[in-house]
């Protein structure tokens, strides 16, 4: 490990424990260590990591990157745009920098959008990380998926239109990144007849844990950003 280089690492779902045993390595080894952060520079990836970090025995530089919570697209290229141009700086130094990513780095994560921007002049590699998807399912004591049944995974921002067709064609689904789309994710579940087949979940793995399998007790509420729904057949019809 010499080589200046970026690496993007999967920390997972939230469980400290279920980083591999390559993510801890690396984050031990590393010169600078990445991380999104909010207004205040807290991080969830950075938090599941601690442990890891603080048993490094390196002098590690931090770089957090700030990203707005607001649904912007155009500030949020700025913001990895800075970031790629920061972190460049530090592996043209000969730095080994890793990118921390909830769940997996190219699953809905964020280190998509740096590697982007960094791979045509950088080595860079990744480390899967258990996504959220199969922290659910095993959260739930559910498989995800038997025999020839067919699986989606979506985002909540699709329209009431597209989760509906979603809900009637697969067999499994998981909808992502829930927050203020709870209710019409919960709309469309009825109107495709799938509520019952429904369980919301939020922060899995972590100490707040919520395991929701009624969905009468799902307010109105926004959501949290981890959250999740997790809709399955009953388990009379895969047999």
């Amino acid at each position: 490990m010499t080589e200046a280089r970026f690496i993007g690492i999967g920390v997972g779902p939230g469980d400290p424990e279920l980083m591999t045993l390559k993510a801890v390595r690396l984050i031990q080894q590393a010169d600078a260590i990445a991380y999104i952060a909010n207004a205040h520079g807290e991080s969830q990836a950075k938090q599941i990591a601690s442990h890891v970090i603080n048993s490094s025995n390196k002098q590690q530089q931090e770089i957090p990157v700030i990203m707005p919570m607001c649904d912007n697209r155009n500030l949020a290229n700025q913001v990895y745009d800075q970031a790629a141009d920061h972190i460049q700086m530090v592996i043209n130094q000969n730095k080994i920098v890793v990118f921390l990513c909830e769940g997996d780095p190219l699953f809905f994560g964020s280190f998509a959008y740096l590697l982007e921007r960094l791979e045509a002049q950088n080595i860079c590699e990744v480390v899967p990380g258990i996504s959220s998807v199969h922290a659910a399912s095993s959260a739930l004591k559910i498989p995800l998926t038997m025999l020839k049944e067919s699986l989606s995974v979506v985002s909540g921002r699709h329209s009431d239109q597209q989760l509906i067709a979603t809900f009637n064609t697969y067999d499994s689904v998981v909808v992502m990144k829930v927050g203020c789309h709870r209710q019409k994710i919960i709309r469309a579940l009825r109107a495709s007849g799938r509520l019952e087949h429904a369980h919301y979940l939020e922060h899995i793995g972590r100490g707040n844990e919520r395991l929701v399998n009624n969905m009468d007790d799902v307010d109105d509420e926004t959501g949290p950003y981890f959250s999740l729904f997790m809709v399955t057949r009953p388990a009379k019809q895969r047999q």
